[in-house]
């Protein structure tokens, strides 16, 4: 485990890195410090061999209020603005475009940018008592960035009610809008984010590689276009060594013995 002074950052034997946001007086705020380290630290976690998921979480009394307040309230000019959301828009990104399957792992609130990264995230689970806003709108600065994540996973209408009104919403409702998988009691969420955790890190990194690249790039074409780019990336998989090797486990009956090529 290495701990920083706002991240705390962690990899296991079965493939399973973690890394917990780590200033709970500050809810957790993606600060420019804060950005900076986790760009630093999924950079390196896509190049990581080992590491097959990531799962993203907080500390303290919940996920991430998203920016700090106060940090923006100092900063002088458009410059320092832009930069302050040119990074938290880069870690989106990354995240988007990381190789490694990325799980949200949530509890209390998760506001702003904070309800951004659980919407970035491939996969989220919550405690049933979490909450999720983008209330910007109440204090005049409007929920431009996060809008662009939660537009991608949730519908218009819902997505305007919430950037709108700036109202939270509860987990039940979070998961009946497609925001999160699921929720859990709090005393059981870290089993059931492990659980599926473990799930993913079974599978071949190869093929969950390729599939996450392609899921993403097909989202954004016309249907046809998306299915011409869809077939020649399922020619390409079964070129692979796991294809070859999955499909014959699969036949012979068998657990399949991955080389990740």
């Amino acid at each position: 485990m290495k701990e920083l002074s706002n991240i705390i950052v962690q990899s296991s034997n079965k493939g399973i890195s973690r890394i917990k946001l780590n200033e709970p007086s500050t809810y957790n705020a993606l600060s420019l410090n804060t950005l900076k380290s986790l760009i630093k630290n999924f950079k390196n976690f896509n190049n990581d061999e080992k590491t097959k998921v990531i799962i993203i979480e907080g500390s303290g009394k919940g996920f991430s209020g998203g920016h700090d307040l106060k940090e923006i309230n100092s900063l002088k000019g458009k410059a320092s603005y832009q930069k302050l959301f040119n990074l938290c828009s880069e870690l989106m990104m990354n995240i988007v475009q990381n190789s490694k399957p990325v799980i949200a792992k949530v509890h209390g609130a998760a506001f702003a940018a904070g309800c951004q990264l659980v919407a970035t995230c491939d996969l989220a689970l919550s405690s049933n008592d979490a909450i999720f806003a983008t209330p910007g709108v109440n204090i005049g600065l409007f929920c431009s960035t996060p809008m662009v994540a939660l537009s991608r996973n949730v519908n218009r209408k819902k997505t305007m009610k919430m950037l709108l009104t700036g109202e939270p919403i509860s987990a039940k409702y979070a998961k009946e809008i497609g925001l999160i998988n699921d929720y859990f009691e709090y005393s059981r969420l870290e089993e059931e984010v492990l659980k599926l955790a473990e799930n993913i890190s079974f599978k071949s990194t190869k093929i969950v590689k390729i599939g996450k690249k392609t899921f993403y790039k097909q989202l954004e074409m016309p249907l046809d276009e998306a299915y011409k780019y869809t077939s020649k990336v399922m020619c390409e998989n079964m070129m692979a060594i796991d294809a070859q090797e999955g499909i014959s486990a699969f036949l012979e009956k068998r657990i399949p013995n991955w080389k990740n090529k």
